[in-house]
């Protein structure tokens, strides 16, 4: 299912021109795809904002009575508000084959005494363009050291194939011999208690 948004096609470009388009709350964005040369367009800003929240979401674009279906290719955010300041798309046709890259969700807890760290958060696909996954999940329910995850150990939709390195690490599960060492560490660096002082004799 796709998202679908009224995109104004732009002549005006510049950073000047980019700073009215948001300040009317609006995003600034290029299309690209199939070889057409680019179009620049002008996204609404809340509506897009919510959109693009899941990943790998797929826009229909109405532009000037045209349909358009395209995927976020990459986004510029504010690095301090965090607001969207422009939008590269990617133009896709129903049917074709797309290369994603998709997040990877750990779930589960590893068994008592060990940890798991996550070495790799997205591992990347190819999947037809109007099914992309949003997001992968790994179990680490009751594994323990050596009991890693790799990407060939993650269970993919119909449609979808991986390309990440099947040997690729995702989760790396240990030993919790680390913290242990370093609580026995904090101990042994713990003053020792300060003799109590004798109380003088009574004159």
């Amino acid at each position: 299912m796709s998202e679908k948004l009224a995109a104004e096609k732009r002549t005006e470009f510049g950073k000047g021109y980019a700073r009215r388009t948001r300040a009317a709350h609006k995003i600034p964005a290029v299309i690209y795809g199939h070889g057409a040369e680019p179009i620049h367009v002008a996204l609404p800003g809340h509506e897009t904002m919510i959109a693009v929240r899941v990943p790998n979401a797929l826009l229909t674009l109405d532009i000037e009575g045209e349909e358009h279906l395209a995927i976020v290719k990459d986004i510029q955010r504010n690095a301090v508000r965090q607001t969207i300041e422009h939008m590269d798309l990617l133009t896709v046709r129903r049917g074709e084959k797309v290369a994603v890259d998709v997040p990877v969700h750990v779930t589960g807890e590893v068994a008592a005494g060990f940890v798991a760290n996550q070495e790799a958060v997205t591992v990347s696909v190819e999947a037809e363009a109007t099914h992309l996954p949003t997001a992968l999940e790994v179990s680490v329910e009751g594994r323990e050291a050596g009991q890693h995850v790799h990407a060939a150990d993650i269970a993919l939709p119909s449609g979808v194939a991986l390309l990440t390195d099947p040997e690729t690490l995702v989760v790396n599960v240990s030993e919790a011999v680390e913290v242990a060492a370093e609580e026995e560490a904090g101990e042994a660096e713990a003053p020792a208690e300060a003799p109590e002082a004798e109380e003088a004799p009574a004159e």
